[in-house]
């Protein structure tokens, strides 16, 4: 079940709301947390044991590290059956594949159903017995509030990534109100309406060009699958986050924010400061820092930051154009450290246009059907030669909300003033819109169409 379909919008979200109202705060988080185990079945009838597993394992292992004194042993066995069940369905199969191609041999490749969202889930689950190890939370005696917090279904399959400490009182005391209420819905229908209006339309541009394949696509139309991709995967996830943070808002929880338009950025490691934001931060905490930060010379912290975006990439996917798109980031970032951030900072119009260029063709890799393909394709960019057509890419629809795209992306908030934006905050001109997006996108989705989930594979 995904937040921009019918089932979801008509039956799910009205019952369990209105549900939660009725249980009251005694009885919220059993609700909340039957809720979320229905949603997830509803899609994985029989991997939700792996969710309720993950959710008394860690809960019995934060148990565990706070009474006895073994705590460094516990905290390793935790993790370690948290990242082997993670490895076995995510990564199983291309560490086989890579292996018979290395070597030649033939072992047979499982069939493995990747359940949705467990690298997020499976992310919070460590984060919950990490805090516990290092102190910064006490473990929960209620296995109530750790449930919630691994399975709840706004951030259960696309995130935010939500670490324990910062929803910990939430989770035991939240007060749902009107206001509250009506935030969260706005922010509900804007991420409705970057996902629906933006990123499906651009996602049928980016296809025909990607599905087409290099080979005879031309320059001009395979920078535009590039551009088109580069904004689908933006609105497509913020717009995501946008509903999760909604949804979160409306149930009484206060979510991190997980995007502050990226593509504003100056330099990649800015871009890190600004995309998937609870990502950056979780291995920024649990991964970055525990290797030593920037604290044991330049040396250490360059190889440290080279492990954390090879671990960024394999995250997102098990292939090796993953890989590759976390390493390119991770190079680009080691280039500015070693002084090409001074010379961007020198001109903030052309610095933003080369970071913006440089994460384009990296989200090539990250959208073609295999290495091979991606990199054929950034080498088509660059090749002068004729191809598809434009009016195969889309219609005058297509451009119009590429136009919107362009603008909502970030130049629209960085160019209109601050007392303009406050003066359409809670206005009546912001209730219309917000009803007109609304009913945009029910109109769109009652009529079947192209509805595609670009982190639903992570």
């Amino acid at each position: 079940m995904v937040f921009s379909s019918a089932v979801f919008l008509w039956i799910f979200l009205p019952l369990v709301f209105a549900g939660n109202l009725l249980t009251g705060k005694r009885l919220s988080n059993l609700f909340l947390l039957l809720a979320s185990l229905f949603f997830y079945a509803w899609g994985e009838p029989l991997l939700v044991v792996l969710m309720i597993f993950s959710v008394i394992w860690n809960y019995l292992a934060g148990l565990l590290i706070e009474n006895c004194r073994h705590k460094k042993t516990v905290l390793f066995l935790g993790t370690a059956v948290d990242l082997l069940l993670l490895g076995y369905y995510k990564y199983a199969g291309f560490l086989l594949r890579s292996i018979n191609t290395v070597s030649g041999a033939s072992f047979e490749v499982p069939d493995i159903v990747l359940p949705i969202g467990i690298s997020f889930f499976t992310f919070q689950a460590i984060s919950y017995i990490a805090d516990v190890y290092r102190g910064r939370v006490k473990a929960s005696k209620d296995p109530l509030p750790v449930a919630v917090y691994i399975s709840f279904f706004p951030q259960l399959i696309a995130g935010p990534i939500v670490q324990y400490a910062d929803v910990e009182k939430q989770l035991r005391e939240r007060k749902m109100t009107a206001e509250g209420f009506a935030l969260g819905f706005r922010r509900f229908i804007y991420g409705l309406g970057k996902k629906v209006l933006i990123a499906n339309v651009l996602a049928k541009c980016a296809d025909a060009v990607f599905d087409h394949g290099a080979a005879g696509v031309g320059m001009l139309p395979a920078w535009i699958g590039a551009l088109a991709y580069t904004f689908q995967i933006y609105y497509d996830f913020s717009g995501y986050s946008d509903m999760a943070l909604g949804l979160g808002q409306m149930f009484g929880f206060k979510f991190p924010e997980n995007f502050n338009y990226p593509y504003l950025s100056k330099s990649i490691t800015e871009f890190w400061r600004r995309w998937h934001m609870t990502l950056g931060a979780w291995f920024r905490e649990y991964v970055y820092i525990p290797l030593g930060g920037n604290r044991k010379g330049k040396a250490r912290t360059y190889a440290n930051l080279w492990i954390v975006f090879f671990l960024t990439g394999l995250w997102h996917g098990a292939d090796l154009s993953f890989i590759l798109w976390g390493l390119y980031h991770g190079a680009l970032s080691f280039i500015e450290r070693l002084g090409f951030k001074k010379v961007l900072d020198k001109s903030k119009v052309l610095s933003r246009l080369l970071c913006f260029t440089a994460v384009c063709i990296g989200w090539v890799l990250f959208r073609a059907e295999n290495t091979a393909e991606g990199l054929a394709m950034i080498a088509a960019m660059f090749t002068p030669a004729e191809g598809m057509k434009l009016w195969e890419l889309g219609d005058m629809k297509t451009a119009v909300i590429a136009g919107c795209a362009v603008i909502g992306s970030g130049v629209m908030q960085a160019l209109v003033p601050a007392k303009l934006k406050a003066r359409y905050r809670e206005s009546v001109l912001e209730a219309f819109v917000c009803a007109a997006v609304l009913f945009f996108c029910l109109a769109a989705l009652a009529g079947a169409g192209y509805n595609p989930f670009i982190y639903y594979q992570f």
